[in-house]
């Protein structure tokens, strides 16, 4: 047990205490929102996508690499820049840029397959998704 006594908000400027309030403890991170939620659904949608169009739009051979390979490789530089844990730290400009490469992607792919209409809802939903979320994890 510490020997610092714990300051309650009601002790605390009224500055502090909703400071203090709106920080996580160390170790912890804010709770998922809807926003995060449907920005995560939007991302498992690309990628199921991509593997839709690689397995259905290839001939035999190739619509297993490219099933496989697509969504495999927007997983991988979804990894690297724009995930939590990504593994370089980017603007977050460049984060936002490489999340709407995946989307677009996606919505070509929709575009391709001849569903224009699903890929052009696909990308106002997910680019607005982004958008919020990005704009929320800024401030």
């Amino acid at each position: 047990m510490s020997d610092t006594p714990h300051a309650t908000p009601a002790s605390m400027p009224p500055g502090k205490a909703a400071a203090q309030n709106a920080a996580p403890a160390p170790g912890m991170r804010a709770p998922l929102s809807a926003i995060d939620i449907l920005a995560f659904l939007c991302e498992i949608l690309a990628f199921g996508t991509l593997a839709l169009w690689g397995f259905t739009m290839w001939p035999f051979p190739w619509n297993i690499v490219a099933g496989i390979g697509a969504p495999a490789v927007a997983i991988l530089t979804w990894a690297l820049f724009v995930s939590p844990r990504a593994v370089f730290a980017v603007h977050p400009f460049v984060r936002a840029f490489v999340e709407l490469l995946v989307y677009a992607s996606a919505t070509i792919a929709w575009w391709s397959m001849g569903n224009a209409w699903i890929g052009l809802a696909f990308g106002v939903v997910a680019v607005t998704v982004g958008v919020i979320a990005g704009r929320r994890h800024l401030s």
